[in-house]
């Protein structure tokens, strides 16, 4: 048990070692379909485990403390590639709670700018590109794309998009931006939790001649006229000039309502007050009910 900065008890959510288990004794949450086991994510797992071991253990929790079965709590597909290739034993992470429902909610998985990373330190480790492509099942040209995957985007925005899960094509659409669009283009995205390629392109068609890249090259994005490209434009920068000024307000406004709610709150209390609005207002009241049972960052 360890404790925590200000002296309090802290309780570790697993052992501190690994543990070796028969794969007999684990029992899935699910069973993996036949369908899975064809797919490109299934057969990329089975490609790493073949050339480089299981990298990321399994996590199990007991069922109970008088028994030898354990519930697979994360990695169905690595245990059940091993269950096929024959072994008999997985070194397993053991957890002290069972976490069946929320451990996967709490699993950040690899992101592409991560991706991107782990490839270059291998590399640098010495590892063979031939080797890697094997492990991550693609072949080599698409791994040297990947290494290239960041060349002409900004640092900045490559910070911002570090740990989220997106395509590898929307960096593309970015580097035909200059680095100050692109930082905007990606604030954007995060702004409206929006991060695939067609609205990556959208705000590329949206972009001015003069920020990007190629400024003495006609701006061409599939499907829209220049006409189209020029409306878009007028109506990002009104959106972005409004959206600037919704930010310098959002703080102020979220404490009076969170302050107005709280009002509402011990107002609709006072039963005398609630039959007052019931027969004078009664579309008063039922606004004030909406308000107090929401949510307050939704209302």
């Amino acid at each position: 048990m360890a404790k925590s900065p200000l002296g309090q008890a802290v309780h570790a959510c697993f052992e501190q070692k690994l543990v070796s288990l028969p794969i007999s004794q684990i029992d899935f949450l699910r069973p993996v379909a036949p369908k899975v086991r064809r797919s490109a994510k299934y057969a990329r797992i089975a490609a790493s485990i073949d050339e480089v071991g299981i990298i990321e253990p399994p996590v199990v929790a007991r069922r109970s403390p008088n028994n030898d079965r354990y519930l697979l709590l994360d990695g169905h597909l690595r245990v059940d590639v091993l269950a096929s290739r024959g072994a008999e034993h997985v070194a397993c992470l053991l957890a002290t709670d069972d976490e069946a429902f929320t451990y996967n909610k709490r699993i950040s998985r690899l992101a592409a700018v991560q991706e991107h990373r782990m490839i270059l330190k291998a590399i640098e480790d010495g590892a063979s590109e031939q080797r890697i492509a094997r492990a991550l099942n693609i072949d080599v040209q698409t791994l040297r794309a990947k290494k290239r995957m960041l060349a002409g985007v900004c640092p900045e925005a490559v910070d911002l998009l570090k740990d989220r899960s997106i395509a590898e094509g929307l960096f593309r659409v970015l580097k035909r931006m200059q680095p100050l669009r692109q930082i905007e283009a990606v604030e954007l995205m995060i702004a409206m939790d929006r991060f695939t390629i067609t609205y990556a392109e959208a705000l590329l068609a949206a972009t001015p001649q003069n920020q990007l890249v190629a400024d003495d090259q006609p701006k061409q994005v599939r499907g829209l006229t220049p006409e189209q490209m020029a409306l878009m434009e007028r109506e990002s920068s009104q959106l972005e000039r409004e959206l600037r000024v919704a930010e310098r307000s959002y703080g102020p406004d979220h404490m009076h309502l969170v302050v107005a709610r709280g009002y509402l709150g011990r107002l609709l209390g006072n039963a005398r007050v609630v039959r007052y609005l019931a027969q004078q207002h009664p579309e008063f009241l039922a606004e004030f009910q909406r308000i107090i049972e929401g949510d307050t960052a939704a209302a």
